[in-house]
This record gives structure tokens, sequence and C-alpha cells, in this order.
């Protein structure tokens, strides 16, 4: 007797889910057709599918929602009244025309996710489920667009998706169904706006490209200046360093130059100490007049002679006188200073008479 039921229960389910009852041609949609199908009849012992609800009226009153797997009703006193799908739904939103802040009129179209949270709410809530979503989401679209500009509605998509989303949540929490995404598939402009929004691309580009030549143009001039500046700086530094290195050399000259001199006049002083030291000096003066008069006429066309030109020996005598006279003047400076000291200094400094 069960299994003779079930064949049955069988074979009438697979008569009325093969068939459908027509819909209008006007609103006669893939999703409606979907909601529209036939419902199981009641055959006692009925197995629900994975991810449906069907709801059960006993009597005209709902009575409970049939789990997936093996179910039992009453005949005649139960029926299936409604039959939800809990898998999540993609419906495609028709192309919409919404008009943006700045008075452009858009052409809009999207895809719509959304799944049934509540079967009892999506079959009592409202007459058709997925056409009420729809109708939602189309006028969510158009309010949300009339808030934004045509520049914002292409670079805020993200935040107008979430904004949509939002929106038919607050109202579809009655219905039983939440809406997980909204995503904007094409958005048309109108020709001229397409027109105008491509000269303003195209002059953003232009823009762009005179400022980056500029910006270019003015770090070579920084960089020919910076490099002058530094070629300066390094051609001072190598001035200052050739000054400093030319001093120190002229003043290692003059030490040299002076020590030299020194040690000469010692070598000198100590040599007119010694024993002929006058004649020595008087042979030296007569050399050095010799030779001073005899390039006379070789550096210059101007000729001063002396009076006594011919007297080398009064010349010579001369000079000695005005030795002695410099030796007997510096002999009394030391002796202001200390008379001891001065002596021997004297001593030092006077030759003995020859």
């Amino acid at each position: 007797m069960f299994r003779t039921l079930c064949r049955t229960g069988g074979a009438l389910l697979m008569h009325s889910q093969r068939t459908v009852p027509t819909v209008p041609a006007l609103w006669a949609t893939q999703a409606q057709q979907r909601w529209a199908s036939s419902l199981p009849m009641n055959t006692v012992v009925l197995f629900v599918p994975q991810q449906e609800s069907w709801v059960v009226e006993r009597m005209g009153r709902f009575h409970r929602i049939l789990e997936p797997g093996l179910n039992f009703l009453i005949p005649i006193l139960d029926k299936i009244r409604y039959v939800q799908s809990l898998k999540e739904i993609v419906i495609d939103v028709p192309e919409q025309s919404a008009v943006s802040l700045d008075n452009v009129t858009l052409q809009i179209d999207g895809v719509l996710y959304l799944r049934i949270l509540d079967p009892f709410k999506a079959s009592y809530g409202v007459e058709d489920p997925e056409y009420a979503v729809t109708q939602l989401a189309q006028t969510t679209m158009r309010s949300e667009l009339g808030k934004l500009t045509l520049d914002k509605v292409f670079r805020e998509r993200e935040t107008l998706n979430t904004n949509i989303v939002h929106s038919i949540n607050q109202a579809s929490d009655d219905w039983g169904i939440r809406c997980l995404r909204y995503e904007i598939k094409d958005i048309h402009v109108p020709p001229r706006v397409k027109e105008s929004m491509q000269m303003q691309v195209e002059a953003e580009r232009k823009k762009r490209a005179t400022v980056l030549e500029s910006e270019g143009h003015k770090e070579a001039a920084i960089n020919v200046a910076e490099g002058r500046k530094q070629a300066q700086i390094l051609a001072s530094e190598g001035q200052k360093t050739e000054q400093i290195n030319k001093a120190a050399g002229e003043a290692n000259a003059v030490l040299a130059k002076a020590e030299a001199k020194a040690k000469a006049i010692r070598l000198l002083s100590d040599a007119l100490a010694e024993q002929n030291g006058n004649a020595a000096a008087s042979l030296s003066v007569a050399e050095q007049y010799v030779s001073a008069f005899s390039n006379l006429a070789k550096e210059s066309n101007t000729i001063l002679l002396p009076s006594n030109s011919g007297d080398i020996s009064g010349m010579v005598t001369q000079a000695m006188t005005i030795y002695g006279s410099l030796a007997k003047q510096s002999s009394k400076k030391l002796e202001s200073v200390s008379p001891e000291w001065a002596m021997e200094k004297s001593e030092e400094l006077v030759p003995p008479a020859p």
C-alpha cells in the first residue's frame, strides 16, 4: 500500500511539473515564470529538494514550511501554496533613464543579486518578490544618480552600488529578501556629452603634457645652474688653494733667503773678526766696485760717473771708513744695553788695525 501511494504521488508530481500555466506576454519574463511555476500536489508523502522551502496551508491558513527531505501531509486538508528557492538569485535590471545632478540624461542598466532569507515573509509579504525588488532597484538608482554629477558617477561607481544595496535592504526586510550586491553594467551618455567628455580628456592630456614639458625645462635649467655653481665653487677653491700654495712657497723662499743671508752675514762677521779681515773686506769692496763700474753702460743709457772714477784706492778707503763708522754706532747702542756685553760685541764687530 505504501509503495503504491509513493508511485502515485511521484506520477502526479511529474505531471504537475510538466503543466506550466500560461503567463501574459506583457509581464512574462524568465524570473516571473520561475516564480509562477506550477505547485506540487499533496500526495501524502513528499520529498522536498535541497535549497527549497514549500509553504503549506491547512484549510486556507498557514500551517508550516516543509524542510528538505521526507515530509508527510494530510490529503485534502493540507495544500502546498508556495515554493520558494533559497539559492542566490540573479536579476537583470532593465535599462532605464536617469538625470544626474548637472542635468545630464543617462541610460543605465545593472545586475541585482538577492537571496530569500524568510520564506514566510517572501510568500505573504509581497505578491511578486523579484518584480518588487527590481522596481525598487530602479527607483533607488534614479534617486541616487540625482545626487551625483556626471563626473562623480564614473568615479564613485562603487559607492553608488553600495548606497543602492543599502536602500533596497531597508525596504525589503519586510519581504524576507536580502539584497547581496548590485552592479552597474553599462552607462550610456548622449553623443554630444560624449564628444565634450572626449574633448575634455584631450585638453587634460595636453595640459599634463605641457606641465610635464615645463617641469622638464625647469629641471634642466636648475641642473645647468647647479652645474655652473659647482664649477665656480670648484674653480674658486682651486684658485684659493693655488694662492695659498703660492704664498706658502714665497714665504718659504723668503725664509730661505733670510736664513741664507743671515748665515752669510754671520760668516762674513766671523771672517772680519779674524786676522787680515779688513784687507779681505777691502779686496771684496774693490771687486764689487770694478764689477759695478763695468756694468754701468750695459744696463742703462744714462751713466753717472764719480769725480774720481779712476781712484779705486780712494773709493775703497771711503767704503771702509763708512763701515768703521757704522761699527762704532752699533757698539754705542750695545753699551747702552750692557757695557760688558757691548765691549765683547764691539771687539767682535771692529776688526783690529792692519
